[in-house]
């Protein structure tokens, strides 16, 4: 007979919980909330501090009968849902409907690794009653704006919408945003690039894209816009004495320029990188990511969580897993893809410092080493993740930025047209105005 009882949200985050803790512990799961506010009626007091009326959710009145037979047979309850507002709200409902004068006690944990759950249960905590509070709050908020407002809903727009307390935001966010469309007035502006090729016999045939971005010696500048013009009639014109031009390179600059690596990620940024990359829905990149944290299958080793937990606004990363990284990087790469000390970065002043950046649960394990025990979303969620992290700790990218200044002068009996509005540049009779005189153009060219 068990003699602790553990609950958990998922089925397979409690298969992996089982067999890290060992015979000593029955691990159970919730499927989810357990009680929430009645489906039918408002459930919420409105003359008495909106206190909350909770019933058991219909789909888990069999679990919630399950979890009650398997709570009189032990004498210890250990709450191990996620370390989140909605996990310490269905800790604090199980806790209502199962403690029973049982000792009850909260763990939490942000990577369900042998070291990290064992450790969270050497020394267990209490409900957190100020996430708590917050889940409710944001709960019947949900329920009074919905059903006070979109009874308005029907009667103006169209039955059976719902009004919610993010609804009703969004809805406000693009009303504003159309509001600034309608508003908009366009305004013309015109570009001129060119298509150059190089003469240089080990590029003979090479060709880049130049910028127009001065003329008769002034920077191109429209109402503090750099490099364009106001209209057609001006860009046609200075295409026009451009085409019988004279081009000469006349500066070359070479220098190096480093790009810093990223920080490793948060929930945002994951979900912005899945969406762009992978072409991933936010819900689509945390359901995934979701069954990383819980555990995956990895052949003897049975089910390992991957990564660490998927909502969290902190870039914090412990030492233990810094030290693992940069003996990787070292071994994989060299010295020269390892900094002198560890990569820092800064959260921002809301971030909870006690949470971890999204990352592998050990650098170890590449995605190619595991690949054959994931499916194709998990893989690729995983190695975005992995690289992110991996990267996070190595040396700034190096890369040779080439910049090519091109003077293009035109004939003396087509000069470049003077803009309407912009006075050219004065310059003193000598031998070198025509660098900068009224006939000359001068583009740009960035490349690496």
């Amino acid at each position: 007979m068990a003699k602790a009882l553990v609950i958990v949200e998922s089925p397979a985050k409690a298969r992996t919980l089982s067999k890290i803790l060992g015979d000593d512990f029955e691990v159970r799961a919730s499927v989810g909330h357990v009680r929430d506010l009645p489906p039918r009626t408002i459930g919420v007091n409105l003359k008495k501090d909106f206190e909350p009326t909770y019933v058991i959710v219909p789909d888990r009145k069999k679990v919630v009968g399950e979890l009650k037979s398997a709570a009189k047979k032990a004498d210890v309850l250990f709450l191990a849902c996620d370390p989140d507002r909605e996990g310490e709200a269905i800790a604090w409902h199980l806790s209502e409907i199962l403690a029973d004068k049982k000792t009850v006690k909260r763990v939490t944990f942000h990577e369900i690794t042998k070291a990290a759950v064992l450790r969270a249960f050497e020394a267990p905590g209490e409900l957190d009653l100020d996430k708590i509070n917050a889940q409710q709050a944001r709960r019947i908020l949900d329920r009074l704006v919905g059903y006070l407002l979109s009874p308005l809903l029907w009667q103006k727009v169209a039955r059976g919408l719902s009004a919610g307390r993010v609804q009703s935001v969004a809805v406000r966010l693009i009303v504003e945003r159309e509001r600034k469309v309608v508003a908009f007035n366009p305004e013309e502006y015109w570009e001129v690039k060119a298509k150059v090729h190089t003469t240089d016999a080990k590029a003979a045939g090479q060709a880049f894209f130049t910028e127009l971005r001065k003329l008769r010696g002034e920077p191109l500048q429209v109402d503090g816009k750099p490099n364009i013009l106001r209209n057609e009639q001006e860009a046609t014109a200075v295409v026009a004495s451009l085409q019988k031009a004279t081009w000469l390179v006349k500066e070359v600059q070479c220098k190096e320029r480093k790009d810093n690596p990223n920080p490793p990620f948060i929930t945002s940024t994951l979900q912005q990188a899945a969406s762009n990359r992978l072409r991933y829905s936010a819900r689509r990149t945390m359901r995934v990511a979701q069954s990383l944290y819980e555990g995956v299958e990895l052949g003897t080793e049975g089910p390992v969580g991957l990564i660490t937990y998927m909502r969290t606004d902190s870039v914090t990363i412990s030492k233990e897993a810094i030290g693992e990284l940069r003996t990787y990087v070292k071994d994989s790469f060299g010295d020269d893809y390892l900094p002198a000390k560890p990569n820092t970065y800064q959260n921002k002043k809301s971030a909870q410092e006690a949470h971890e950046a999204i990352r592998p649960t050990s650098a170890l394990r590449s995605p190619d080493s595991i690949a054959s025990s994931l499916n194709k979303d998990q893989l690729d969620l995983y190695r975005l993740i992995w690289e992110r992290f991996v990267g996070s700790q190595m040396t700034p990218g190096r890369a040779k930025v080439t910049t090519v200044d091109i003077e293009a002068t035109a004939p003396a009996d087509l000069p470049l047209p003077v803009l309407k509005g912009k006075a050219t540049k004065k310059t003193k009779p000598g031998a070198d105005d025509d660098a900068e005189g009224p006939g000359v153009a001068l583009f740009r060219a960035n490349g690496r």
